[in-house]
């Protein structure tokens, strides 16, 4: 029997790795991508795709936490991080780190008791784990949806 922890599970998978039935995961669009696309800002006044993957880290950093129970609020500097030299090596290294995050909040949700996902998991904000394990795959979706529009303007 399918628990709601593995289908949570296989969302923050299917989100980023791949087999969304919405269309590309965020790995499949940064397939390819050079650091010097990833850095560059195609559109004025967006964010580029490298800052994205390192925001979308920052969130599963911030559940991870609140998992530990610490309910510090992100700084600004941690939700949108200063990308690093636009080197391929970190390039590399920031895809890497947003796959480890995924895989460490799989398997924190993978060992969640599943009678405890209406419980907040820190006083503030209220949120459910729940809604915070699925909130974390809506996020990681919603910046996809920005990564396949940066991809399309580097390619006019």
């Amino acid at each position: 029997m399918i628990t709601e922890v593995d289908r949570l599970d296989d969302q923050l998978r299917r989100a980023l790795e791949g087999d969304a039935w919405h269309g590309p995961s965020v790995l499949e669009l940064l397939a390819g991508l050079s650091a010097t696309q990833a850095a560059s800002h195609p559109i004025a006044g967006v964010h580029s795709i490298w800052e994205l993957v390192l925001h979308i880290s920052s969130d599963y950093d911030l559940v991870l936490r609140r998992l530990e129970g610490n309910g510090r609020r992100v700084t600004a500097a941690e939700d949108w991080p200063a990308c690093p030299a636009p080197t391929g090596e970190n390039w590399q290294k920031s895809v890497q780190e947003l796959t480890l995050l995924n895989k460490k909040l799989r398997q924190a949700v993978r060992n969640f008791p599943a009678e405890r996902l209406d419980d907040p998991l820190v006083p503030e904000p209220p949120y459910t784990a729940y809604t915070q394990f699925i909130g974390v795959t809506q996020h990681n979706l919603y910046h996809a949806g920005q990564i396949a529009l940066l991809k399309r303007a580097l390619a006019e």
